[in-house]
This record gives C-alpha cells, structure tokens and sequence, in this order.
C-alpha cells in the first residue's frame, strides 16, 4: 500500500509556506502513526529537504547526530570531522548552504518534542537561532511531533520561548471514512466500514489489515496476538503522553463500558464529578475522548446534557473488546475472546460507527433543496433520541436522520417514527422547512421507495 492518500489541503498550506518570499517556520503535530511523516515526505519528495530525526537521547547525542546530518548533506567534511558543543555553528553551516542552493531549503526535525525532553532550554536555543540566523535566510523550518502535550507545552502555548514564530501549524488528524474505499478500492462500502470501525483513519493501522479479507481474521492476527503493537497500543500512547495512567485507563473504561453522564462516570468510578475534570479535558485533548451535547443546545458549554463518548475508533474497540478479555489472551484463550467480538462487534460497536460515518456524509446534501451549517446527535431529557439532525442556525431549514445498520430493509415505519420524534425538537418548530434522510445499511422496502420517489423532502441513501 504505497499510495499517498488524501492530505490534499495539508499539501497545498505546505506548498504556500514553500513559496512564501523568505523563511517560513512550519509546525506539524497530532497523535502516533496519524502519517505526519508521510505527509513531510510527499511534499519534500521533489526538494532540496534536509530530514532530521530526534530521538530520547541526552542532547549531546542528538546535537552529535544532527551536525553529522548537516555535514553529510551539506558535503562539510570539516563540520563532520569537529567537536562542537553547541548548535549554532550547526545552524550557521546550513544558512551558508542554502545561499547557494539555488531554492528554499527545507530543514525538518522531527518528534522535535525529545529535543525539549533532553534540554528544556531548548525551545529557548532555537528561539535564538530563529531570530538571529533562520529567519532571514530562505530556509522553510518545519517542527513536527507526535507528542500532542509536550508540542503545545515546547511550542505552542504562550509560555513558549518559540511563540509568536510559527508562520503555519497543522493539527494532523485522522483521514475520514470518505478516503478508506482509496485505500481497499476492491472492497465493499459494507467490508470497509466493518474495518474502519477498528482501525479509525489511522494509515499505519489501516495497512496492518490489507493483508486478511475476512475482518475477524485481521482483528485475530493484528489486535488479539500478544505479539503485535497493537495489543497494547492505546497503554502505549497514553504513556507517552500522561502521567497516572492507571486513572485514565478507568475512565476510558468506564465510558467504553456505557456510561456517558459525568455523574453516572463519576459514581462508577467512586471518585467525585470534580475529580475527572482534568483527566477527560487530557483525553479531549488528546482526540481520544470528546464531550456531545444535543446539537441544537445554544450554549453547549453550559448544557447539563452533555455525554462523553470516545472519540477514537480503535480505542473505543480495544476498551470493548481487549481490555476487559487481557487476562484471558495472556492465557491463550483468543478463540473465546473472538467469541465475544464475534457475537456483538456489529451491533455493539459498527453500529455506532455507522451513525458517525452517516453524520458526515450528510454534509453531502447541503445546498440541495437545504443548507445547514451544524450537524450531530440530538435528545432530550427524555426517551427520544435522534441519530442525525442538522439546520441552519441563521435560516429554517433543518434535516432529520435515521441511521440504521441491519440486515433487513428498512419501511415506511421508520419514517413515521423519525416524523414523530421530529416533533420533540423545539428549534423554530412552528416555522421551519423539514426535511428527512434515512441511511440504511440494507436498502429500502418497495412501499418506502415509491413514497420517497413522490415526496420529494424524504431522502433515502
């Protein structure tokens, strides 16, 4: 799977940064494996681009490594061959090369963040070595890291010594579901997502399962065998990232297990509300957890229906489906284990990533015959809930969604129903062009079809 896939925008803002008359400091960051480095590598493809790796190792190392770099890019035998104790004859060198390069050189350190880790005066150096030497010349810096806190901390935030500097920063997210099909053209919609609801639209997970047509046997080989990174990946990535692991793992798996209202999270966990404040803003933070409130709610800050779901596919599958079976994998028991997943993956967990899939996707129809600027869930204090609304928030028109992920086709019943339930949401609801849209997994009953084909505010997909 050698194709570079999406990431057209996240090109195209490298490329204005590349053209910018003079130096341009670029920073790049967003979770593990997410292809920030595949991106760096598509854009530098046809560049004169130096690439350099940080790594854990104490600064000396790490300055040792990159003056190597230099000097072997740069063809300085002489640099290869000093002792240098600091980084900006380092730098100088390279300001020299790219005088006489003939096109902006491109400078990329990457997990930049281990640079900080060793010295935390770094950031302070390079600050330094910005604004006397880089910013200047015709060099296109770029900062790229995979550790989403200590960025924000390094580079980011106010507190920064490098703040201020950026010229462009890019949060690399995961590729959506619009994209998967690119990745297996010669599956169906249907197979693909049954793989994205585990592997989400991470690229380094998505080409670990190219290998098995069946989705249960990549599940077996690439998540419930001791033996591959994806077994502990989600311990992995929070240790990297936070302290207390063992705080965050209960939370995730008392959300994973069903429970959504801080207060019911709060009471499983016998801890007090106040208490899982910094731990879930950590996981948002992180794009692992994220807080839902009914999408019409003006003020959803304030709203006391919020919910709290993970965001992530794969963290959300591996706390369903690994965590709670850990011990019995360790035992050898992965024919049991794959029981489980067996018997409820499609209506425990591909379900609701169709509903996510389907939210998206609906953006499809805005401008025709409607416009809307917000989209998401929707409930009340009630028993209703609504698994697709979207309106315009300065207009009347609002669109209502059914997302049904089952073998049978869908009737006339479920439009009933969502008309029924459409009447429970109160915005404009005396002054309002409705719409409906039913996505169905299996199709659509005849007597569906023909009343759709006559009226023409219902829209089947």
């Amino acid at each position: 799977m050698d194709r570079f896939i999406d990431r057209d925008s996240e090109l195209a803002a490298l490329q204005r940064e590349y053209e910018r008359k003079g130096s341009s400091f670029v920073v790049i960051y967003g979770r593990r494996r997410v292809g920030k480095t595949a991106l760096i590598n598509e854009f530098c493809r046809d560049k004169r681009a130096l690439m350099y790796l940080a790594t854990e190792e104490n600064e000396r190392e790490n300055r040792e490594t990159f003056k190597n770099s230099v000097a072997e890019f740069c063809d300085e035998t002489l640099l290869g061959e000093s002792k240098i104790g600091k980084w900006e004859p380092i730098f100088d060198v390279l300001v020299s090369y790219s005088k006489n390069c003939g096109q902006k050189l491109i400078l990329v350190i990457d997990e930049f963040q281990y640079l900080g880790k060793a010295n935390k005066a770094f950031p302070s150096i390079l600050m330094g070595i910005w604004d006397t030497k880089l910013k200047d010349s015709n060099i296109m810096l770029i900062l790229c890291g995979s550790l989403i806190n200590m960025m924000t901390s390094q580079v980011l935030s106010y507190d920064s010594p490098l703040y201020g500097r950026r010229t462009a920063q890019m949060r690399i997210a995961q590729i959506p579901f619009s994209f998967y099909h690119e990745f297996y053209p010669e599956l169906s919609e249907d197979d693909c997502i049954k793989r994205y609801a585990v592997t989400g639209g991470v690229p380094k997970y998505i080409e670990l399962f190219s290998d098995k047509p069946d989705i249960y046997e990549a599940i077996r080989e690439n998540v419930m065998s001791k033996n591959t990174f994806l077994y502990a990946e989600p311990e992995f990535l929070l240790q990297k990232e936070v302290t207390e692991i063992g705080n965050y793992f209960s939370l995730l798996k008392t959300i994973a297990a069903g429970n959504h209202k801080l207060g019911k999270i709060a009471a499983v966990m016998e801890t007090p509300q106040t208490s899982l404040t910094k731990y879930l803003r950590i996981l948002s933070e992180l794009d692992l957890v994220e807080r839902e409130v009914p999408v019409t709610e003006e003020n959803p800050e304030r709203s006391k229906k919020g919910l709290y779901k993970i965001k992530d596919n794969f963290i959300r599958f591996w706390f369903r489906f690994v965590y709670p079976y850990q011990g019995m994998l360790e035992a050898g028991q992965v024919d049991y284990v794959m029981s489980k997943v067996r018997s409820s993956f499609i209506e425990n967990h591909v379900s609701y990533i169709y509903e996510d899939i389907c939210r998206d996707k609906v953006w499809d129809f805005n401008g025709r015959d409607i416009e809307f600027n917000r989209v998401g869930r929707w409930w009340d204090n009630g028993n209703v809930e609504i698994d697709l609304v979207a309106y315009d928030s300065m207009g009347k028109d609002i669109l209502f969604g059914e997302c049904k992920y089952s073998v049978n086709k869908k009737g006339i019943d479920i439009l009933q129903q969502l008309r029924k339930k459409a009447k429970a949401v109160e915005w404009n609801r005396d002054a309002r062009n409705e719409r409906y849209v039913i996505f169905s997994r299996a199709g659509f009953t005849d007597e569906l079809l023909e009343y759709a084909e006559e009226h023409k505010e219902v829209w089947l997909v």
